[in-house]
């Protein structure tokens, strides 16, 4: 089975001596539970691995019963270490602080580790699936890639179209928000929110701004509202907004956003073509192409520590994406082959002085290999 790269950090944590309680995080469907899976069946500690899939919200006490129980289960083995997994943990109310209740009493009672923690908590951030990994573990040319996306359930029904867009649509979309926004947060409007998704999807790699996005949308509400709920489902890891880069923090805040989906599938969904009429539109094909990287750049934020914008001038003149890492900055312009213009690039390096710049696709470094460099490695 196709290991993520993640698997070797989980791994290796885990051998380590007791030190911090690992929190292995990210979107839905990237293959958290596998990986902690696979890691589990390469270990030498024993381990008990339990879900609360079913457990009702209030249930705090059921953490407490699965800690007992790895407790008794250590206790009457003999062994020295062992290693509780409790998936989909985030779905208990206060979990947070029953773990770390759990956590300290082990701590006191000296199951493995006697001395205190100022900090409890590790995280590993697993990002969407990137191109060479679907290449590598299901076959997907880069045009697969950029119309089907990075969801590896739904990679064996891109023959299907029908049967993948519903995959797409039911087991991510209205799973991510009934399941992950909206039972773990209050929202007012649940129509607004799947609206914002949508037509932010839609404008994957666009702008538009709040009070345009208002007029488009059919339940009423206030703009303030709706970029509550676009910071809902960027943290869901759906969609995200980008402000346009500014040295004044202040215009950065209240630019008008670019819409970025964090998997190209979320877009493309609501594109109305299908994957051979995609690719022989070339400017839809433009749009797509320029959104997988967007996809790409946005995944790789928190492995490479850089903080991610768009740039435009009061000409028009414009960069796709700028990057901003400790006061360095990165200016990425995506070209298909029916955009030969990257004036915005020259204008951008002079006002910025420090700023490098890259041409990915047409005139550029191939898109291959721009979606293979390591996010750590970007800046």
């Amino acid at each position: 089975m196709f290991q993520r790269s993640e698997y070797q950090i989980i791994k290796k944590r885990i051998e380590e001596p007791r030190k911090f309680i690992q929190v292995v995080m990210g979107p839905r469907q990237v293959g958290k539970s596998t990986v902690v899976r696979q890691v589990l069946a390469d270990v030498s500690q024993p381990y008990s691995m339990f879900t609360a899939d079913a457990v009702p919200a209030g249930n705090l006490f059921w953490i407490s019963e699965c800690w007992e129980t790895a407790r008794r289960k250590m206790k009457t083995g003999g062994a020295e270490e062992y290693i509780l997994v409790i998936d989909e943990v985030q779905k208990i109310d206060s979990w947070s602080e029953a773990v770390k209740k759990e956590w300290d009493a082990d701590t006191f009672n000296d199951y493995g580790l006697a001395d205190s923690l100022m900090g409890r908590f590790e995280r590993i951030v697993m990002p969407h699936w990137s191109y060479p990994e679907m290449r590598e573990a299901f076959g997907f040319s880069l045009e697969q890639y950029i119309y089907f996306g990075a969801y590896p359930g739904a990679s064996p029904l891109i023959d299907d179209e029908n049967r993948w867009l519903e995959y797409i649509t039911g087991s991510i979309i209205e799973a991510t928000i009934n399941k992950d926004i909206l039972q773990g947060v209050k929202v007012m409007k649940p129509a607004l929110l799947r609206q914002a998704f949508e037509l932010a999807s839609a404008y994957s790699g666009m702008e538009l701004s709040l009070t345009k996005m208002m007029g488009q949308l059919q339940d009423a509400g206030n703009v303030t509202t709706l970029a509550v709920y676009l910071e809902l489902l960027g943290e869901a890891g759906l969609v995200r907004t980008l402000g346009k880069y500014s040295a004044d923090v202040a215009r950065k805040r209240n630019s008008v956003p670019k819409y970025q989906v964090f998997n190209n599938a979320l877009k493309n969904i609501y594109c109305g073509k299908r994957f051979g009429e995609a690719i022989a539109d070339s400017r839809l094909w433009g749009r797509l192409f320029e959104s997988a990287i967007g996809a790409y750049i946005i995944n790789g934020a928190t492995a490479g520590r850089y903080k991610t914008y768009y740039w435009r001038d009061k000409a028009g003149r414009e960069v796709d994406y700028v990057l901003e890492k400790n006061g360095q900055l990165l200016a990425v312009e995506v070209k298909s082959n029916t955009d030969d213009s990257n004036s915005g690039l020259g204008e951008f390096r002079k006002q910025f002085k420090n700023a490098k710049a890259l041409v990915v696709g047409e005139g550029g470094l191939k898109a291959e290999d721009f979606l293979q460099i390591n996010p750590v490695e970007l800046m």
